[in-house]
């Protein structure tokens, strides 16, 4: 059967696990060349994902790219590129070319969001309007301990309870608000038990587990699937690097505590497992490692050889229909 007719997501081994295992390396490429490029001076600011791979991961993989849809915040590149968004997209976006937040057809995901929380009224907007159609289509949108202080992100989980949208709500708690702590976050006992004042699902999940990522997040879209409404999961995890290229971690930072949570690095996990079942040993990974690098390589050569835009971008994909007043202005702004 497949999984449409069984409500369950495929066990996370196999291919599956791989192309997972894969994602996750690419991700780790990323972050280190993009952090590169910035200082010098090539990107512009960059969040990495170092440390949340498997939330990210975990939680995308319980998708089905195919109808299901992302609406990410900033730190969810490994979960864009597996709903279609291309890299150099990704670059683009980094570089301020306003290419980078175009959707190709038919990928199913908004652009990142930089304001805190506000694109979680538009993710339940997009499941509740998808329930209305008929669609069995789920929404997955992410955010962070730090966001979820925002009003948005009540409003939005309380609306999505009430309308029963389906949604799912991924909460990665990596422990800081750039450099506010958890502690200062929330007098809960965890991000997870507001579920409840909203009348839907809650589950705490390790955020550094694959696996366990994938299972919490594959019963949530069962659930937002079969008409139960939305599920709040929190996956705590640990940011392991700067909240952004702009920000000094080591100001806040116990390093120490830092250490402490480097040996539960999420891919380091995922290795040991991999090697334990003969999936993968240490040639394999660094041929995988270059072809990534490689890959990587190739889509920033491309974006810095395309042509800078120019001022008519500004008036592109701003309406489906553009009105008379953005024609007129397109026009008084000239070649």
């Amino acid at each position: 059967m497949s999984t449409a007719q069984t409500g369950h997501a495929p066990a996370l081994e196999g291919e599956l696990l791989l192309d997972a295992w894969r994602a996750m390396l690419r991700s780790r490429v990323c972050d280190q060349r993009c952090f590169s490029l910035q200082r010098q001076g090539r990107l512009g600011v960059f969040s990495p994902v170092n440390g949340e791979e498997a939330a990210v991961v975990g939680s995308a993989w319980a998708l089905d790219p195919a109808r299901d849809w992302v609406v990410p915040q900033y730190r969810e590149l490994p979960a864009m590129l597996r709903q279609g968004y291309r890299l150099e997209q990704a670059l683009h976006y980094y570089r301020g070319h306003p290419a980078g937040s175009r959707m190709d057809p038919g990928v199913r995901l908004l652009p990142y969001q930089i304001s805190l929380a506000a694109q979680m009224p538009h993710a339940v907007g997009l499941g509740w309007g998808l329930r209305h159609q008929g669609s069995d289509a789920v929404v997955c949108v992410y955010f962070g301990d730090g966001a979820s202080s925002e009003g948005d992100a009540h409003e939005s989980l309380n609306l999505a309870g009430v309308r029963r949208a389906p949604v799912v709500f991924v909460l990665k708690n990596n422990g800081w608000a750039i450099s506010t702590p958890v502690r200062r976050q929330t007098a809960a006992p965890s991000f997870a038990a507001r579920a409840e004042g909203y009348g839907i699902a809650g589950e705490r999940v390790d955020g550094n587990d694959l696996f366990a990522v994938y299972e919490a997040c594959s019963r949530a879209v069962a659930r937002a699937r079969a008409g139960e409404g939305p599920t709040l999961v929190e996956a705590v995890t640990y940011r392991m690097g700067p909240h952004n290229t702009a920000d000094d971690p080591t100001r806040y930072v116990d390093p120490v505590e830092l250490e402490e949570h480097r040996a539960h690095d999420p891919i380091e996990r995922v290795r040991r497992h991999l090697r334990a079942e003969g999936l993968i040993d240490e040639a394999s990974e660094e041929r995988l490692v270059d072809e990534l690098t490689a890959e990587f390589d190739a889509a920033m050569a491309e974006v810095e050889a395309a042509e800078p835009p120019g001022s008519e971008a500004l008036f592109d994909h701003v309406y489906g229909t553009p009105t008379q007043r953005l024609e007129r202005q397109r026009r008084e702004a000239g070649p």
